[in-house]
Protein backbone atom coordinates (compact mmCIF):
# COMPACT_ATOMS: atom_id res chain seq x y z
CA UNK A 1 0.00 0.00 0.00
CA UNK A 2 2.82 2.42 0.86
CA UNK A 3 4.44 1.73 -2.51
CA UNK A 4 1.25 2.83 -4.26
CA UNK A 5 1.00 5.94 -2.09
CA UNK A 6 4.51 6.90 -3.14
CA UNK A 7 3.59 6.30 -6.75
CA UNK A 8 0.73 8.76 -6.34
CA UNK A 9 3.22 11.31 -4.95
CA UNK A 10 5.90 10.68 -7.62
CA UNK A 11 5.72 14.17 -9.18
CA UNK A 12 5.88 15.88 -5.80
CA UNK A 13 8.93 13.83 -4.88
CA UNK A 14 10.73 14.54 -8.15
CA UNK A 15 9.94 18.25 -8.16
CA UNK A 16 10.46 19.11 -4.50
CA UNK A 17 12.83 16.61 -2.87
CA UNK A 18 16.60 16.84 -2.82
CA UNK A 19 17.42 13.13 -2.64
CA UNK A 20 21.01 13.29 -1.31
CA UNK A 21 20.27 12.55 2.36
CA UNK A 22 17.56 10.07 1.43
CA UNK A 23 19.94 8.14 -0.81
CA UNK A 24 22.55 8.02 1.96
CA UNK A 25 19.96 6.78 4.46
CA UNK A 26 18.68 4.09 2.08
CA UNK A 27 22.24 2.91 1.46
CA UNK A 28 22.88 2.79 5.20
CA UNK A 29 19.68 0.77 5.66
CA UNK A 30 20.76 -1.67 2.90
CA UNK A 31 17.89 -0.74 0.61
CA UNK A 32 20.33 0.50 -2.03
CA UNK A 33 23.43 -1.44 -2.98
CA UNK A 34 26.78 -0.13 -4.14
CA UNK A 35 25.80 -0.27 -7.82
CA UNK A 36 22.67 1.75 -7.08
CA UNK A 37 24.73 4.33 -5.21
CA UNK A 38 27.22 4.58 -8.06
CA UNK A 39 24.43 5.09 -10.59
CA UNK A 40 22.70 7.74 -8.49
CA UNK A 41 25.93 9.61 -7.67
CA UNK A 42 26.73 9.94 -11.39
CA UNK A 43 23.68 12.19 -11.79
CA UNK A 44 24.18 14.26 -8.63
CA UNK A 45 24.09 17.51 -10.61
CA UNK A 46 20.46 16.89 -11.60
CA UNK A 47 18.41 16.36 -8.41
CA UNK A 48 15.12 15.86 -10.27
CA UNK A 49 16.58 13.12 -12.43
CA UNK A 50 18.39 11.63 -9.44
CA UNK A 51 15.15 11.49 -7.47
CA UNK A 52 13.28 9.99 -10.40
CA UNK A 53 15.97 7.33 -10.83
CA UNK A 54 15.87 6.61 -7.10
CA UNK A 55 12.12 6.05 -7.22
CA UNK A 56 12.48 3.83 -10.27
CA UNK A 57 15.09 1.73 -8.46
CA UNK A 58 12.82 1.40 -5.45
CA UNK A 59 9.81 0.41 -7.55
CA UNK A 60 11.90 -2.30 -9.22
CA UNK A 61 13.37 -3.45 -5.93
CA UNK A 62 12.50 -6.82 -4.44
CA UNK A 63 13.17 -5.36 -0.99
CA UNK A 64 9.82 -5.43 0.79
CA UNK A 65 10.97 -2.73 3.20
CA UNK A 66 12.07 -0.29 0.48
CA UNK A 67 9.13 2.09 0.83
CA UNK A 68 8.95 1.74 4.60
CA UNK A 69 12.59 2.86 4.72
CA UNK A 70 11.90 5.63 2.19
CA UNK A 71 9.07 6.87 4.42
CA UNK A 72 11.43 6.81 7.40
CA UNK A 73 14.06 8.72 5.42
CA UNK A 74 11.56 11.43 4.52
CA UNK A 75 10.42 11.70 8.14
CA UNK A 76 14.01 12.62 9.05
CA UNK A 77 14.01 15.59 6.64
CA UNK A 78 12.29 18.50 8.40
CA UNK A 79 11.93 20.64 5.26
CA UNK A 80 9.72 18.05 3.52
CA UNK A 81 7.41 17.05 6.36
CA UNK A 82 4.53 18.22 4.18
CA UNK A 83 5.26 15.21 1.97
CA UNK A 84 4.56 12.82 4.86
CA UNK A 85 1.14 14.47 5.25
CA UNK A 86 0.52 14.14 1.50
CA UNK A 87 1.49 10.47 1.54
CA UNK A 88 -0.66 9.80 4.59
CA UNK A 89 -3.61 11.56 2.95
CA UNK A 90 -3.65 9.46 -0.23
CA UNK A 91 -7.10 7.91 0.02
CA UNK A 92 -8.06 4.29 -0.26
CA UNK A 93 -10.09 5.22 -3.34
CA UNK A 94 -6.98 6.64 -5.04
CA UNK A 95 -5.09 3.42 -4.26
CA UNK A 96 -7.89 1.29 -5.70
CA UNK A 97 -7.83 3.44 -8.83
CA UNK A 98 -4.05 2.94 -9.21
CA UNK A 99 -4.45 -0.82 -8.79
CA UNK A 100 -7.21 -0.87 -11.42
CA UNK A 101 -5.04 1.11 -13.84
CA UNK A 102 -2.18 -1.29 -13.26
CA UNK A 103 -4.45 -4.28 -13.87
CA UNK A 104 -5.80 -2.75 -17.10
CA UNK A 105 -2.25 -1.92 -18.19
CA UNK A 106 -1.07 -5.47 -17.47
CA UNK A 107 -3.99 -6.89 -19.44
CA UNK A 108 -3.28 -4.72 -22.49
CA UNK A 109 0.46 -5.27 -22.38
CA UNK A 110 1.15 -1.53 -22.14
CA UNK A 111 3.24 0.01 -19.33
Amino acid sequence: MLKLKFRKQHSNMVNYVDPVNIIDFLFQEVVLNLDDMTTLRKIKDDPKRQCSELLTLLHRSKNQQAFVKLYAAIQRESEIQWLIDSIDNVSRQEIVHLVQLRYISDESGEP
